[in-house]
């Protein structure tokens, strides 16, 4: 996993609370049982998602300094299950744990064999368990900004989909955030910046993203900057 994303990434986004509100609000149903957050970072995205209704969280996280941050943040403020820090990757986990749940938030695009990595998280899936996946869209919309956080790519439905392996079968797939379009698109035919300012982020978490909850439904949630795509275990064939 690249970690470009370290630091600017998640410190810019980290007060963008609607944004974050919104699209765990259309995941939600999925997150229960034993939860793999991979990339977790200090734990930003952990509380939106994280209810009480889960058994247990396991935070994965590459970076030694966020993991530390995010052991003090828990410290101060625990969440309403049994959490636990790991630093590392998938195959850093003990050959036999499994997971009800495995999330990806803004973490596949900075992975450049995607597909791989999918398939060890498919290995550490339970029967019935889902793996949920929410990237940057449409790689028309790949800028400066991507590139620096250490973006591998940006994906359509199709190309997020496709990414899974066999053993993995689709449940939903969707965009999010019509109203960001936008601003991506803005950036990427005119300000091309490498990275957008504070007031933008703000501006964009709490103009757009509220506009976009209202328009996405009536869209049927079809364009957006976000992708999001749930998989879960396809059934065991028998003879």
């Amino acid at each position: 996993m690249s970690s470009s994303y370290v630091g600017n990434e998640l410190e810019l986004f980290q007060h963008a609370t609607h944004w974050k509100s919104y699209y765990a609000r259309t995941i939600k149903p999925y997150v229960v049982g034993d939860v793999l957050e991979v990339g977790a970072g200090f734990g930003g995205t952990s509380r939106f998602l994280c209810d009480g209704r889960q058994r247990s969280w396991t935070c994965l996280e590459p970076d030694p300094t966020l993991l530390r941050q995010l052991d003090e943040r828990l410290a101060a403020q625990p969440l309403p299950c049994p959490v636990r820090g790991v630093c590392g990757t998938v195959d850093t986990l003990a050959a036999a744990e499994r997971f009800d749940t495995i999330l990806y938030i803004d973490v596949l695009e900075h992975i450049e064999d995607d597909r791989a990595e999918l398939e060890r998280s498919a290995s550490r899936l339970r029967p019935g368990g889902h793996i949920i996946v929410l990237s940057p869209a449409h790689q028309s919309l790949y800028s400066e900004f991507d590139k620096a956080l250490g973006h591998f790519r940006r994906y359509s439905k199709a190309s997020l989909l496709a990414a899974a392996p066999s053993a993995l079968h689709p449940v939903e797939a969707f965009y999010l955030d019509a109203a960001g379009m936008t601003a991506s698109l803005a950036n990427r035919l005119l300000l091309r910046a490498s990275m957008p300012t504070s007031g933008q982020i703000m501006f964009w978490d709490r103009v757009l993203v509220p506009v976009s909850r209202v328009i996405d439904p009536v869209l049927a949630r079809s364009v957006g900057k976000s992708v999001v795509a749930i998989w879960t275990l396809a059934p065991t064939k028998t003879v």
